[in-house]
């Protein structure tokens, strides 16, 4: 499609949108008394207005059946977690009974390590990418350290190449292959936070399980935003946060996924808890742990169901939907913006330069090579909402479900507005 960076334009490909529908479905802040661009939903997703029905639902449970709606509410709360599985299952390719939805992120990352990842002698060592997500940092350096090891000899950092802002796959695998017999796991996000690329996971995941290396994946900016497919990309576990593409609400629960190979095994190693036991068992409170023959097994305690309420609600918009028309919109809108922000850059040429490669999902990340701090606070007073990440890049990810394309034509006249404006004040400095 040749596009045009008109506002008619704009509108027509809006008209004639399947997914504009579900725009109205969201509620959006304001600035200024007027609806904001919104282009975080890759930090924290905006509210389904179905949330509240859903949240609502379980405070009247609680407030009519207090103890009983354990089990007597419309959806008792003793099993609400496994309404979230089936439509999980769909949007990360698995099976049912490889998903569940527990605690928040880096902390099933840290008990999934627990069982795959198991040190010896001589297969000891991690690989990351280079500057992962702090938190990933810490967790790995973390255990580690926890298992008497050193993290400057025991994580291996996969590095871009000397003045590139991507990783390459064949640099990942090369790393994997170096370290051989001496990798125990391999973790990565499998779309960076920074850049917003997409790793090759299928690739990576065959080269790190051809060493005898676990593999994991930290899906925190991937999960209901590009194709997965963890299951038959053999994939050993991963873990996800709800609260970006999924709309699930600040700091809501995470989703795991453990690989059905793993299921059902007595043997394996784990942190346990009664909610991981039988459901047939469970309230018999015998003394030792009978695991459940899914994900679940890996549940420590009771799911909290006010939170998992508006994950849920969420969840129901993406079965209606489906990622595949997702992933068309998204596909088609980040095209859009590129072109939009290329216009731009001709006529404030220098300013910036966009550093996401092509394998890509929601997120287009903007090195600033001009106004820097300056022109993000521009764009928020003027009712932009983006993502500011040091030292210099600005974060846009229109999220398919709410952002339009007439979003992304308003975008362009602010951005060019702010760079202008910015420009003058600098000139008469």
């Amino acid at each position: 499609m040749q596009f045009r960076n008109e506002l008619d334009f704009a509108q027509d490909l809006d008209q004639n949108d399947p997914l504009r529908v579900y725009r109205e479905q969201f509620h959006f802040p304001k600035v200024g008394g007027k609806q904001v661009i919104y282009f975080t939903g890759n930090s924290l997703g905006l509210q389904p207005k179905i949330s509240k029905d859903y949240v609502d639902e379980i405070m009247k449970d609680w407030r009519e059946l207090a103890v009983e709606g354990h089990f007597y509410a419309e959806k008792p709360w003793w099993d609400y977690h496994e309404r979230l599985a089936a439509p999980l299952a769909k949007v990360v390719g698995a099976k049912t009974s490889e998903v569940s939805v527990m605690n928040t992120l880096t902390v099933n990352l840290h008990l999934l390590m627990v069982s795959f990842y198991r040190p010896d002698n001589k297969r000891f060592k991690i690989l990351c990418e280079e500057k992962a997500f702090p938190s990933d940092q810490y967790m790995l350096k973390s255990q580690l350290r926890h298992h008497g090891l050193d993290p400057e000899h025991a994580l291996i950092e996969v590095r871009k190449r000397e003045g590139e802002h991507f990783w390459r796959t064949q640099d990942v695998i090369d790393k994997i292959l170096e370290a051989g017999d001496e990798l125990a796991l391999v973790l990565i996000g499998g779309v960076n936070y920074y850049n917003g690329q997409v790793f090759d996971m299928e690739a990576i995941t065959k080269a790190g399980k051809s060493v005898g290396a676990a593999v994991g994946w930290d899906l925190a900016h991937a999960v209901g935003n590009i194709s997965l497919s963890l299951h038959d990309w053999g994939a050993d576990f991963a873990a996800w946060c709800s609260y970006k593409y999924m709309n699930s609400g600040p700091g809501n629960a995470s989703g795991i996924f453990v690989h059905e190979d793993h299921l059902g095994k007595k043997d394996i190693q784990r942190f346990e808890g009664w909610w991981g036991t039988e459901k047939a068992s469970r309230f018999m409170m015998k003394p030792e742990f009978e695991p459940i023959s899914n994900a679940d097994a890996w549940q420590i305690s009771n799911p909290p169901v006010l939170a998992l309420a508006p994950y849920l609600a969420s969840l129901k918009l993406f079965e209606e939907v489906g990622m595949p028309a997702l992933i068309e919109k998204r596909k088609k809108i980040v095209a859009y913006l590129e072109f939009i922000l290329g216009e731009v850059a001709e006529t404030v040429s220098g300013s910036f330069e966009v550093i996401t490669p092509e394998e890509r999902g929601c997120q287009l990340s903007v090195l600033l090579h001009g106004q820097g701090r300056p022109l993000f606070d521009y764009l928020m007073k003027n009712g932009v909402i983006v993502d500011w990440r040091e030292p210099n890049v600005i974060r846009l990810a229109p999220a398919p479900f709410y952002c339009s394309y007439e979003d992304m034509y308003q975008f362009g006249q602010i951005l060019k507005e702010g760079i202008l404006k910015l420009s003058t004040v600098d000139s008469l400095g």
